[in-house]
């Protein structure tokens, strides 16, 4: 396998992305994915954020174990939260949930700052190292239970969470700018709802389900809860 196969199979995942996105626009409300978001995708080489021995499936359209019992989501789930994010090139944006640092990835490509956090040390380690190695400088990573958000680069304008826990977590709301938003799963394990929160100018947060998920459980976090001023 090389650098032409890799493209070849980023074309065909853009293109199988694009297909399905139009079959669930009505449960996207949209018609069509944001053009930015599916060039950041046929740009990022999705096979470098996964382990090598499954590097050949990276492209096909499901979650790809990254080890730890945890997974890379599939292509569609990180195209459509990453749209319904609604990125500017000068918001700074908090990941939960680095695993190998494919999200971050794409998010740092549309986005001007990436503070990513993940509870697992090693997969941290490993995403500092495949982030480094193609080259994005404006993504940060800690290691730590991402109920508890990064009180340290807090508000953010945007904030992404790719482990379901069962309600939304405080400390991320807080962490959320006014006039910020949030994309997260929520729920009980097999009743998640894929939810976009938003935080008008007054502070006031107004919730939308989207579709219903299958995600990992975000534990409750015994770190002290941020307000933000």
């Amino acid at each position: 396998m090389n650098a032409k196969f890799f493209e070849e199979q980023r074309r065909e995942m853009v293109a199988a992305i694009r297909a399905i996105a139009e079959r669930i626009a009505a449960e996207l409300g949209k018609t069509a994915l944001d053009e930015r978001v599916l060039r950041a995708m046929a740009k990022v080489p999705r096979h470098e954020f996964v382990p090598v021995e499954v590097q050949s499936y990276a492209y096909l359209n499901r979650p790809i174990p990254i080890g730890f019992d945890k997974t890379i989501s599939q292509p569609l789930m990180v195209a459509v939260m990453t749209d319904l994010l609604e990125l500017k090139p000068d918001d700074t944006v908090l990941e939960i949930g680095t695993g190998l640092g494919y999200q971050s990835a794409v998010l740092a490509e549309l986005a001007g700052r990436v503070y990513s956090v993940e509870i697992i040390d090693e997969l941290a380690q490993r995403a500092v190292q495949r982030l480094k190695r193609q080259g994005y400088t404006n993504v940060g990573v800690r290691v730590g239970n991402g109920y508890a958000g990064w009180p340290k680069h807090a508000p953010f304008d945007k904030v992404m969470v790719t482990a379901a826990p069962d309600l939304i977590p405080p400390p991320l709301i807080n962490q959320l700018k006014a006039g910020g938003r949030m994309v997260i799963p929520v729920g009980l394990l097999h009743a998640q709802q894929l939810v976009v929160v938003d935080k008008d100018l007054n502070g006031k947060i107004t919730t939308k389900e989207i579709m219903p998920v299958l995600f990992s459980v975000l534990e409750e976090s015994d770190e002290p809860e941020f307000r933000a001023s």
